[in-house]
This record gives structure tokens, sequence and C-alpha cells, in this order.
């Protein structure tokens, strides 16, 4: 991946966040631009049960199958590598959904769903794994995982996967020599299209989630970490041909795509499933939802996100950023920013004709896929990047920064916060995904990242002075958040 620094500039932005939403005005014409991150135990239901909550989404042309779309989406969060005897799954009363609208009517259009099975060996044994495990197929892995996998499209249902071993956790070396080797294995293909894969992986998504210790400890000495190196998750991943997620099977008629996950649980009844996660534009729920209706958002429809807006256009992020730093919150409601993350970007990723506002993770099928692909997605000059959807490399928490700063409006900067890769790397194919942390590493979270006066002695991260302070860290408290709100524009259209 291409990690230089854009060379070309592309006119003035004006970037504002609201924990996963980002705003920007005057982008070459393109008007707002939305930014995402990873969104780990949002609600307080959710936090209680893993297995259903969903962690990240990601959504972008397939660049050695171009004509195909991969959608990637996790659940999960922060599993411990050595977390036995009893290593992670997905749930079995459970379906687990990524949702289209092809249209921009907040509704799906086409659903895609996974449902899962247990299975074992034996129940003689405590192991989960009870020798060396070459392959997916070994009697000797004891406890392992089928899945089905469905697609639903105007009424219609039709199965696209049977049955489907998942690759399993990643217990150790001794149980598991040759883990890639069960990867590969529990890649499917059907057809001359189609791939899936259903299994663990490390966590893709980069960042330092100090953040809410207080932004960054209070005087941004937490940060240039990656906090989620080497936890794993639950991932699903799935290549299909664009015309499958396009607007009448043609992707050139509409080419754009609203994309987000839900988790479905079976009630105590056994006979009705309640929606109890949602993830389209990640820490939505987490940071700019009250705890008093977390737990309803997670259960939410797009066509309802209305009920939402007054806690984004009077936000509670930048009182708290000038509470502990000193930096005075924008007066609200912030009538002179466009709101981003319900419509699209113009010329970049909104869809034709009629829109429906609405919070999920938007795609345009035709943008080409970019030789050399810039961390920095639009804003390095990579209109593939997010966030036209979402690729594993994109660092949107970097975008953020070094925009709200000042990087398009005459304040050239380099700004992060100290953390611009995976800790892993990512594979060229698919599922494109990292191989999950194994249980037999001794030490598998390393620190990724300087300290925040190392990074910042390197130049990396942001050297700003706080009033009262001198802030030798990455700044992201404040450069992420500070522009906080401002979606007042959305609001309007929605009542008009």
């Amino acid at each position: 991946m291409n990690h230089s620094r854009p060379t070309k500039r592309h006119g003035a932005i004006a970037l504002a966040c609201a924990g996963g939403l980002l705003t920007a005005v005057g982008f070459a014409g393109l008007g707002p631009l939305a930014a995402t991150a990873s969104s780990h135990r949002e609600a307080p239901l959710i936090s209680g049960t893993p297995q259903y909550d969903g962690t990240d989404l990601y959504a972008f042309r397939s660049p050695e199958k171009k004509n195909t779309v991969t959608l990637i989406a996790n659940w999960l969060p922060f599993e411990e590598p050595a977390g036995g005897p009893n290593f992670y799954s997905f749930a079995t009363d459970a379906r687990y959904d990524i949702k289209i609208d092809n249209n921009a009517d907040a509704k799906p259009d086409v659903i895609f769903r996974w449902t899962f099975k247990d299975h074992y060996v034996t129940g003689n044994t405590f192991l989960a794994a009870t020798g060396p495990v070459t392959s997916l197929t070994d009697k000797n892995l004891n406890y392992y995982q089928t899945y089905k996998l469905q697609r639903f499209y105007k009424n219609k249902k039709k199965t696209l996967i049977k049955s489907r071993r998942v690759a399993p956790s990643d217990i150790g070396a001794a149980s598991m020599p040759a883990y890639n080797k069960l990867r590969s294995q529990a890649v499917t293909r059907v057809g001359k299209n189609m791939k899936s894969f259903a299994g663990q992986a490390e966590d893709p998504f980069f960042l330092d989630l100090r953040v809410f210790d207080l932004l960054y400890g209070g005087d941004l000495s937490e940060a240039g970490d990656d906090t989620l190196a080497g936890f794993n998750v639950q991932s699903v991943a799935l290549q299909v041909p664009q015309k499958w997620v396009a607007k009448r099977h043609n992707p050139g008629k509409n080419p754009v795509i609203g994309v987000w996950t839900t988790t479905s649980k079976m009630n105590a009844t056994g006979k009705r499933y309640t929606q109890v996660s949602r993830l389209g534009n990640p820490l939505v729920n987490e940071v700019v939802i009250p705890l008093k209706l977390k737990d309803a958002f997670n259960g939410l429809e797009p066509t309802g996100d209305a009920v939402a807006l007054k806690y984004v256009t009077n936000p509670e992020l930048p009182k708290l950023i000038e509470a502990v730093y000193g930096i005075k919150a924008p007066a609200t409601p912030r009538n002179d920013l466009v709101s981003v993350f319900l419509t699209g970007v113009k010329g970049l990723n909104m869809p034709k004709g009629k829109i429906t506002p609405s919070e999920q993770l938007r795609l345009n099928m035709s943008t080409p896929v970019t030789a050399e692909p810039n961390r920095l997605g639009v804003i390095g000059g990579d209109t593939q990047g997010f966030p036209n959807g979402r690729r594993l490399g994109d660092d949107v928490i970097d975008i953020a920064l070094q925009v709200v700063e000042g990087e398009l409006v005459g304040s050239a900067n380099d700004l992060g916060d100290g953390v611009d890769t995976n800790d892993t790397a990512f594979d060229n194919t698919f599922p494109y995904l990292a191989l999950p942390a194994s249980g037999s590493n001794a030490d598998p979270h390393p620190s990724t990242g300087a300290s925040a006066k190392q990074s910042a002695s390197k130049g990396g991260v942001l050297q700003r002075v706080v009033p009262g302070r001198q802030s030798s860290a990455a700044f992201i408290g404040v450069g992420l958040l500070a522009l906080v709100g401002g979606i007042s524009g959305a609001v309007r259209r929605r009542k008009a």
C-alpha cells in the first residue's frame, strides 16, 4: 500500500467528525465526506453478548476481479487468542446479515444471511482439538462449526451455500501447525464469480482506543499504540458479482449501493428473531447516542434514523473536549456543515434519483480500482478509498485528523494517531483478512506504536500546543472530535 503524502491538492475541505460521522464541504464540488471507526462494545446490552456484537464493516471493489464487490463484516470483539478451553465461535441462535440498499429508499433490497451450527466429534474430552489439526475435516478438530449462506432478493430466497466449514480459532502451533492451510480450505468458490469465507481473523481495524480515558489520558499521554493489535474477531467475507447487488441487476443504471450489517437473535419462544445489533458507519452508537438510547438504536431500521439526529446537532463530545483541553466547543446547532452519512457524497457515492436519508456505508461500484492504494483514501487522491466504501487498509482516523487540522485549507500537515497500518499484514487475495493471532504466542499484544512523546519526537504525530499544555502526542482526541456536530442541514432535508 502506498503511504506517501499526496502531491496534488484537490480543493478546500472543512471536516467535522461526530464519532463515526465525518462531514465536509467543498471537496472539488464533491460535497460532504464521511469517516468511520471501529465499534466495539458500543451499547450496554450488546457488550454483554459479544457473539452478536458487530464491530466493523468493509465494502470495496475486488482488486483482482473488478466485476465483483467484496463485503466483509466482523463480530465478537477482543478475542484473546489463548482464551480456551472453549474458544470462539458464531452464535447458533442468530442471523448474521449484510444488507444492501440499491435504490436509496433506506430499505434492504438484497440480504446475505449466515446461520451457523455447532458440531462435536466427542464429548468425552475438555479439548477443542485432541491432536494436530492438518485439515478442516481432521478428526482431531473436536469442535467445529458449519454455516449456511442465503441470498434474499425481491421476496425470493436462494441458498448459495448449504453447509461449509468455518475456519476455527487458532488454538496454537501444537494444535494447528499450519493454520494458513486451514484458512485456505475455508475459502469456498461457487461458480466463476463468487467466493465465501467464514472464520476467525485478526481484528483488521487499527487505532488507539484510549480516547475513552478522558480523551487520551487527559494530557494526551496515551496515544500511538494499536489497542486492537493481537486481538481476533469472527469474520464473514463474501465476493459476489456486482449485478447481484445492483438495482435491476444492472450496475450501470445506478452503481451506488448502501451497506449495513445486522444481527438478529432468536427470542425465548424460539419462533421469532429480534435485531440486537446494527452497523453501517461505526461509532455512531458508540459515541454519539446517549446511554439511554443505545440499546434501542441497535434495533432501529435505517428508515427511523431521524430519532437520533438531535444528539448529533447538540453533541456531548465538544463540551467534554472544552472541559479537558480548553478548546471552545463550536456553537450549536452547526448550520455550516452538511450531513454525510445520510445521503452519500455528490459526485462520488451519492445515489441517483430520490434519496431517503439514512445511515449506511455507501460504495460506488463504478469507481476504477486504484493501482496503488493510498491509505488516506479520497483526500490522498485515491477516489476508490474511504469514504467511497471502506477497504481494510484505509486509515480513517488519520483522514479525519489531517483535514480537520487544515491539510487542504493552507495548513499542510502529516497528522495522525501514530497508528498508520494494521499490526499484521493483510493478504492480497480473498478474503484479504490477516491470519488470526495464535493462542501459542506468549505476547500476542505487542506495543505497535511508540509512546506519545517518542512518537512526537519522530515527527509521526501531531505536535501542537494545547492551551495550558504542550501536546507531544497525537492530539487525536481533539483533532478527531473537536468539530463534532453540525448536521442540522440533514435535519432540514428530512423535514422538507
